[in-house]
């Protein structure tokens, strides 16, 4: 179905590969309307419960964007290109089901922006990470400059995007960029672990959490708190919340049923 990425699904678990190894996996315009195409089949599939990303090869999970295209931006089309990019990377950021990605190498610029609009980052010790815009004249537009200081905090996103400089694995799990650093060639196992351990849990209640951690920077925090309680009495509606609390009292594993 696509030339720029492969898309595969097994038990439950939705995998998209960028797959543009002899350009470092970089974002061409052709595999933005790919990834907007995936993760649509992954919104109209119910069967999905989880969605890993990565990138082929071993050398990068995607470093950036294609620079021969950025050479034709004007005004005009860098206000199209890096609205039509954030419109794909929300759309990720908003799936009503968790996304992990696993980092197998370089995440630079749009790669960059990629992961940060995942759910949860886990990568290689070979990673590096970086937003290198100012050094082309430009700075972020698929995001970085608005979900990196929300996750690693305000000082460091100005250090990294200010001095372009790249950040290695251990520096990226020492300010929560990522949560775990696993060998090469255990990366999309561990990723996949990460996702059955999330899919073992009530589906309503990790869609309701996802949606209320999600919106802790977007508001006040009487407003989220606001959220959160409605969201937990949601929660507290469910046949799932029933069987939790029955099977706790009981001693037994749930049965989850997404209702």
């Amino acid at each position: 179905m696509f030339e720029h990425l492969t898309y595969e699904v097994k038990d439950g678990i939705g995998y998209i590969t960028i797959n543009r190894p002899a350009s470092l996996n970089s974002l061409c315009n052709a595999l933005v309307e790919e990834l907007d195409e995936a993760v649509r089949a992954v919104e109209a599939d119910d069967g999905v419960r989880m969605l890993i990303f990565t990138g082929a090869g071993d050398k990068s999970f995607m470093a950036g964007a294609d620079i021969g295209e950025l050479k034709g931006r004007d005004f005009i089309i860098g206000r199209r290109q890096t609205k039509r990019r954030q419109e794909v990377y929300n759309r990720i950021a908003d799936l009503s089901i968790p996304t992990i990605a696993a980092i197998n190498g370089f995440a630079l610029g749009a790669g960059l922006e990629l992961a940060l609009a995942c759910t949860i980052r886990i990568c290689v010790p070979e990673a590096k990470f970086g937003a290198p815009e100012v050094n082309l004249g430009i700075i972020p537009g698929d995001g970085a400059t608005q979900r990196l200081p929300r996750i690693i905090g305000f000082g460091w996103a100005m250090h990294m995007i200010l001095t372009a400089e790249m950040i290695n694995a251990e520096q990226a799990l020492g300010l929560g960029l990522v949560t775990k650093i696993v060998p090469k060639g255990e990366l999309l196992e561990a990723a996949t672990v990460i996702a059955k351990t999330i899919m073992s849990k009530p589906p309503l209640a990790i869609q309701y959490a996802k949606d209320s951690v999600s919106r802790a920077f977007d508001t006040s925090l009487s407003v989220g708190l606001f959220i959160e309680s409605y969201l937990h009495a949601l929660a507290c509606a469910t046949e799932d919340k029933r069987e939790g609390v029955e099977a706790f009292l009981q001693k037994r594993s749930p049965s989850f049923k997404g209702k």
